[in-house]
């Protein structure tokens, strides 16, 4: 019997140049089950005005880089075209997308272009496990899987490729004969055991990534799956609810340093990597006897420079040493919101800002670089509660500030909220968090709420006797403008050295 061949599609934000761990994933495990399989990749097609990194540097989170130093452009050929070339050369015998919320429109407009050929679509991510009824429904769709895919798209291949109905496989809805058959959640997969990612389905470029102003040859290297904690604006706790029904193992799972040490030697060796980023909710979320161990043995073995993220709770001195020792270039945190009780009882982040501003005492007695993530726009949030973030990024000493639109991804207890509010049409589709708010408040209208994030790191930068400058900038009119720019001029003299 002729191999199987799976088409995984990728239907990127434009220029995200992080390479994705769970389409590696998934190409080494439909390999390792002897499937063939292509990749196609949207990333370096223009596919909007800007890219995401365009905007940041703009909005004054990220210092200015230059990809085309690394070779690195844009695909100057059209991306249907590309994507018929590959379907027609490769003739696979199913199409994998992967979606999100702000990604799947893009994924379904490069499907139904060649839905002519019967070759057969599922699509997987966050995407169609919040929101089944709407993946499935779609003329381009004939399956959806839920959750995990590794064992779920291996049997999904077995079936199609024996010509049998898969109507009853976990994580899988099928479409066949205009009847779904819905698909219980299996158990979460035992990470220890999954083979190595494969990033040499990805185009070479897709290697480079800047941070901060220099492009470095960076891998990500998962090191977990999951988390812990209940943010009202992410998914995770509902995944991890959603998981609990199979009663199997737990949905948060943690790799072995062990493990994660053989898989960063062969990485860097097979890929050639000058930077590492660890792929993880919460850098910090394994006992503090395994992060010095694992530190340790990167230290010695590794010390390539790395970027994490973890959260304020468990920051120490102790594990801040461990960190800076493996060599960590760059650590991410994620504040949200300066205002204590806002941010408990609404978005589920209990910590105090005592333990915000401990937390940067050490990492800046340490020498470490900090960037500080922020959201605006929240539901319920106004121009004055803005002001409470902005006032505790003004008492902390970050590296680099990122003002994020909150957006109301699916699954998430606030997109709820927000529709149970009138903020939201149940209908309404996100888009990324760096574009705009979709919210309609009465109380902080989009355009505020746009100009907000633009001078957000003018705001926590320069001194008070700006402020009144400042506001002027962030109008999204001609003098407006013209006051951002020169703000911003000054603020890369002075911040962006």
């Amino acid at each position: 019997m002729a191999k199987f061949k799976v088409l995984l599609i990728y239907p990127n934000l434009q220029m995200v140049n992080l390479l994705p761990t769970n389409i590696a994933v998934l190409a080494a495990y439909l390999k390792e089950h002897d499937i063939d399989v292509a990749l196609f990749d949207t990333t370096l097609y223009r596919t909007s005005n800007r890219s995401v990194d365009d905007i940041r540097v703009e909005h004054l989170q990220l210092r200015p880089f230059n990809l085309k130093e690394k070779g690195v452009g844009y695909n100057t050929t059209d991306i249907f075209d590309d994507f018929l070339k590959i379907v027609d050369g490769y003739k696979p015998d199913l199409m994998a997308v992967s979606a999100t919320d702000d990604t799947f429109d893009l994924g379904m407009s490069l499907v139904s272009r060649a839905r002519g050929r019967g070759i057969p679509v599922v699509v997987g991510g966050v995407f169609p496990t919040f929101e089944p009824h709407e993946a499935i429904n779609n003329e381009n769709v004939d399956f959806i899987c839920m959750g995990e895919g590794e064992d779920a798209l291996v049997e999904l291949c077995r079936y199609i490729q024996k010509g049998k109905k898969p109507t009853g496989l976990k994580n899988i809805w099928a479409k066949i004969e205009g009847e779904v058959y819905q698909n219980p959640i299996r158990e979460p997969i035992e990470i220890e055991t999954l083979p190595y990612d494969d990033f040499s389905v990805f185009d070479d470029k897709r290697f480079f990534r800047p941070m901060q102003g220099k492009v470095y040859r960076m891998l990500p290297v998962a090191i977990d799956r999951g988390c812990l904690f209940n943010c009202s604006f992410c998914a995770a706790p509902v995944i991890r609810h959603l998981y609990r029904k199979t009663g199997g193992r737990q949905y948060f799972r943690i790799k072995s340093t062990k493990r994660i040490l053989k898989e960063l030697t062969h990485y860097i060796s097979k890929y050639k990597a000058d930077y590492i980023y660890f792929n993880s909710e919460t850098f910090f979320s394994r006992k503090e006897k395994d992060i010095e161990e694992f530190g340790e043995e990167y230290a010695s073995k590794i010390h390539l420079p790395f970027w994490c993220q973890t959260r304020i709770e468990t920051i120490s001195t102790r594990m801040v040493r461990v960190l800076k020792r493996m060599g960590c270039d760059r650590i991410s945190l994620g504040i949200e919101h300066g205002n204590e009780k806002f941010r408990r009882s609404f978005l589920r982040k209990p910590f105090t800002n005592k333990e915000v501003s401990t937390a940067f005492e050490i990492l800046n007695n340490n020498g470490m670089k900090v960037t500080v993530n922020n959201i605006i726009g929240f539901p319920d949030e106004t121009r004055e509660l803005v002001f409470d973030t902005i006032r505790l990024n003004r008492n902390i000493k970050a590296d680099s500030i990122n003002a994020y639109f909150f957006t109301p991804y699916r699954g998430t207890e606030l997109r709820k909220y927000c529709i149970d509010k009138g903020y939201l049409d149940p209908a309404a589709k996100t888009d990324n968090l760096i574009k705009s708010s979709i919210l309609r408040m009465p109380q902080l209208r989009p355009e505020e709420i746009k100009g907000l994030v633009r001078t957000f790191p003018l705001y926590v930068k320069l001194p008070e006797s700006y402020f009144d400058t400042i506001k002027i900038a962030e109008r999204l009119d001609e003098e407006g403008d013209r006051v951002f720019s020169e703000l911003s001029e000054l603020y890369f003299k002075e911040y962006f050295k």
